[in-house]
């Protein structure tokens, strides 16, 4: 019977050399010892590989993409901030715009312009750095409203075009084109009715911006007093709205239909002063001409009395 033959068979070897059995009990502890320096060094390597991923995130967020929270419900359903729900975390494109100007359509985020808020109250920091921090390291990652006056609206005039409110259908009008807005939410359903305002020109290198949410958004309409001093500057733009991010079930692309795409020309009402134009023009021709025709009439009378 052949007997199995031992592991250490080589090592119980009486006529093994000493400088042989050295020579394996140095590769068996050498062994060991780099299993333990792997242990080291991989513990060793976790704080840099922590401080190396903040700092990718750091950049990424200031260069390229950074997530947001959405605090308010004035972009409902489009984007969900309503009461009581779990606010989106959007990611917002920050390279686009270094290339080409926000369109008809997009959802920006941007910096509140003096005009937006000049009457805010500034949010209280907390004084523990701790609290500071963590809010930081929150709004850094979409998880904590940021710590800028920031807004999320949809771009529905560009500088240089006219936009008012509303046409018979209740449609917002841009250089006399309905727009098609499909992206509208009525929190009254029964009662979709949206305010009026007059033409406002949009100044060069401004944007003019509306939530949604048409019922319950404090956008261009109403802030800096209305008019151009609610349109947004472009340079105050952050970044293009490009997908939800949180909560998974709300995972998508962010619609941006051009509302301008399939506008339809419609006729406005001329001012009161000009409805009445016609009516005083008929007054003052018709002056004259009853004064001319009682004139004429006169004088047939008179003409005809000669001949008798």
């Amino acid at each position: 019977m052949v007997e199995p033959v031992s592991q250490n068979a080589a090592e119980d070897d009486p006529d093994r050399s000493e400088e042989d059995r050295e020579r394996s009990a140095g590769r068996k502890g050498s062994h060991r010892q780099g299993k333990s320096q792997k242990k080291r060094s991989f513990w060793k390597e976790l704080p840099i590989l922590i401080v190396i991923a903040l700092v990718l995130t750091i950049l990424i967020q200031a260069f390229l993409a950074k997530v947001y929270m959405i605090p308010s419900g004035s972009m409902e359903s489009t984007l969900h901030g309503c009461p009581g729900c779990t606010g989106d975390r959007i990611l917002v494109d920050r390279v686009t715009y270094d290339f080409t100007d926000p369109s008809p359509g997009d959802v920006i985020v941007f910096k509140g312009p003096p005009a937006w808020t000049e009457n805010e109250v500034a949010p209280q920091e907390s004084s523990n750095v701790v609290v500071r921090a963590l809010r930081g390291l929150g709004s850094l990652v979409g998880f904590a409203p940021p710590d800028e006056r920031d807004f999320v609206k949809r771009v529905i005039a560009v500088g240089g075009q006219t936009v008012q409110c509303c046409d018979a259908r209740n449609r917002v009008i841009v250089d006399g084109k309905a727009l098609d807005e499909p992206y509208i939410h009525w929190e009254d359903a029964s009662h979709p009715v949206q305010e009026t305002f007059a033409p406002v020109k949009v100044p060069q290198g401004a944007l003019w911006v509306m939530g949604d949410n048409r019922n319950n958004s404090s956008d261009s309409r109403y802030q800096g007093g209305g008019g151009p001093n609610g349109a947004v500057p472009v340079d105050d733009v952050i970044g293009k709205a490009r997908l939800i991010v949180l909560p998974p079930s709300r995972w998508g692309v962010i619609s941006a239909p051009d509302p301008q795409e399939n506008a339809q020309p419609v006729a406005l009402g001329a001012p009161a002063w000009q409805q009445g134009l016609p009516l005083g023009a008929g007054v003052a021709a018709a002056v004259p001409a009853l004064y001319s025709g009682r004139r004429l009439k006169a004088g047939l009378r008179r003409a005809a009395g000669r001949r008798r």
